[in-house]
């Protein structure tokens, strides 16, 4: 794929795979033991051929890089050019994260081990206020044994932040913050600190989510939802740790939060502040709503991916999918109640660790790969559901639902949140009035002979109604037969012939 491939032996590994704006176009980064390259690839080119246009040019920097396998990116385009962001996990000098493009910037020098599960671009109204959060555990220095290995943390920094001036945060984050991540019951002293991944559910600005995936000293999973909006705003409106002292502090912190055009031109006291202190906010990021974990399990998850398209059924549902660490995989069912586990996949003969889930929304297919494999799975095989109305409601399956015929991924009847298959009885009588309602509109020609006896019927839809036949000769009530209103023609003739209708 890469040009000076083809006369030597290359062992590039995949790292770094984004759609770019462009319909069809792909950036790719290739990593080997010694270098990193990066490229734009035409998915419509047949020849497959990678390049680097002169957008992407800046991009380069990122060569003398090694990205390990599993870090997380973002790429950001805009009409100034395009950056990565990517991030770097461990307890080395360069853990972080780092930006590559118009402008190279890095960490701040720590001693912290920390290892990355996510990075997510935040687009403000003002794009120069624009974020990147990143998430992530932090090994913690507590060595008490009841101390938590792992503190969970969320840390933003500016898009537009190119770094200070020579003398002070050269090429390095002038706009990073920080803030801990709380999972658990505040009640019950029951909390979830390693953060293992998370997701992300975009919508409105106001109202995307963070679905985050976190597990415990004992093995037991929980899943917590962040919304973006909480977060911005402890890192606009808390304090600092570090907390200031006097005005002057106070005043050069609310500075320090503000995403500035040129961070290079910042005030020198602004850049001290920002060296000399800590960069975490006092206040925790807490649950969405106040909401505890919404999923408590005692399995093993290692990844998480969430649906929120709200495929089929009432009410209010979001669709998870869960990787173990036995290479299963678990669909949940989230509620405004309460999550259950809907059903359950093994893509894999054996079981490899999973490295990743993700879910084509329009096909409604799933993708598992490990370390050697990449499965599809086909989460709207609804003819395992049933051949009936009410075994296909009972499954409750959000992807699958009854159209009258079958069990299919075309069906609109479905009742995710409570399986109540009684709507069947209610949809097939609805359908029985629509139908008889349509018998009732049809018109039909019948040629009768002279002097001949002839019944004319219609279905009755409701006993308590009165119905009656329009003919030539006038209106009469009808006569009742079961389920019919009859008229009799005793006798044909002229004057009898004409339209009959039945009301």
């Amino acid at each position: 794929m890469w040009k000076d491939c083809s006369s030597q032996d290359c062992s590039y590994r995949i790292t770094v795979v984004h759609q770019r704006e462009e319909e069809g176009q792909v950036f790719v980064c290739g990593t080997s033991d010694e270098k990193t390259q990066c490229c734009h690839l035409n998915l419509t080119d047949h020849f497959h051929e990678c390049y680097v246009p002169n957008k992407l040019h800046k991009i380069e920097t990122i060569e003398e890089s090694v990205i390990k396998e599993g870090e997380h990116s973002v790429l950001v385009e805009t009409e100034q050019g395009t950056d990565l962001y990517i991030t770097y996990s461990g307890a080395q000098e360069n853990v972080g994260i780092h930006k590559f493009g118009s402008k190279r910037v890095r960490p701040v020098h720590h001693d912290k081990e920390q290892h990355y599960v996510g990075l997510v671009h935040d687009k403000r109204n003002e794009s120069l206020q624009n974020r990147i959060y990143a998430f992530y555990k932090q090994k913690s220095k507590d060595t008490g044994l009841d101390g938590d290995m792992w503190i969970p943390y969320v840390s933003q920094v500016c898009t537009a932040d190119i770094g200070g001036p020579k003398n002070k945060l050269q090429f390095s984050w002038t706009s990073q913050m920080n803030a801990r991540l709380f999972c658990g019951n505040a009640n019950t002293k029951q909390d979830f600190t390693e953060l293992v991944d998370v997701a992300t559910v975009h919508g409105d600005q106001q109202e995307a989510k963070i679905y985050a995936l976190f597990r415990n000293e004992w093995d037991m999973s929980a899943v917590c939802v962040y919304s973006l909006r909480d977060i911005r705003d402890i890192f606009m409106t808390s304090a600092f740790k570090d907390q200031a002292t006097d005005d002057r502090q106070r005043e050069l912190d609310k500075k320090r939060k503000q995403c500035v055009r040129d961070s290079s031109m910042q005030h020198i006291d602004v850049l001290n502040r920002i060296e000399s202190r800590s960069a975490e906010m006092m206040d925790w990021v807490q649950p969405a709503s106040g909401s505890g974990p919404i999923l408590f399990k005692h399995h093993n998850y290692t990844h998480i991916y969430v649906d929120a398209s709200h495929p089929r059924g009432n009410g209010h549902h979001v669709v998870m999918f869960l990787s173990l660490s036995d290479g299963r995989v678990h669909e949940v069912v989230q509620t405004e109640a309460h999550s259950f586990i809907i059903a359950e996949y093994h893509p894999f003969r054996n079981q490899p660790h999973i490295t990743s889930i993700s879910l084509d929304t329009s096909s409604k297919k799933l993708y598992v790969s490990s370390r050697s494999e990449l499965v599809q799975l086909d989460v709207a095989n609804c003819t395992q559901y049933g051949s009936t109305c009410e075994e296909c409601v009972l499954s409750r399956k959000p992807y699958c639902g009854w159209d009258g015929r079958s069990c299919t991924s075309r069906g609109a009847l479905q009742d995710v949140v409570r399986g109540n298959y009684t709507i069947c009885s209610e949809i097939q009588a609805r359908s029985s009035l629509l139908s008889s309602k349509d018998f009732r509109n049809q018109e039909k020609m019948v040629m009768l002979s002279p002097q001949s006896m002839y019944f004319l019927s219609c279905p009755v839809l409701s006993h308590h109604a009165q119905y009656t036949w329009h003919h030539p000769g006038g209106v009469l009530p009808c006569n009742h037969l079961e389920d019919q209103c009859i008229f009799l023609i005793d006798n044909m003739s002229e004057a009898r012939e004409g339209k009959y209708k039945c009301i």
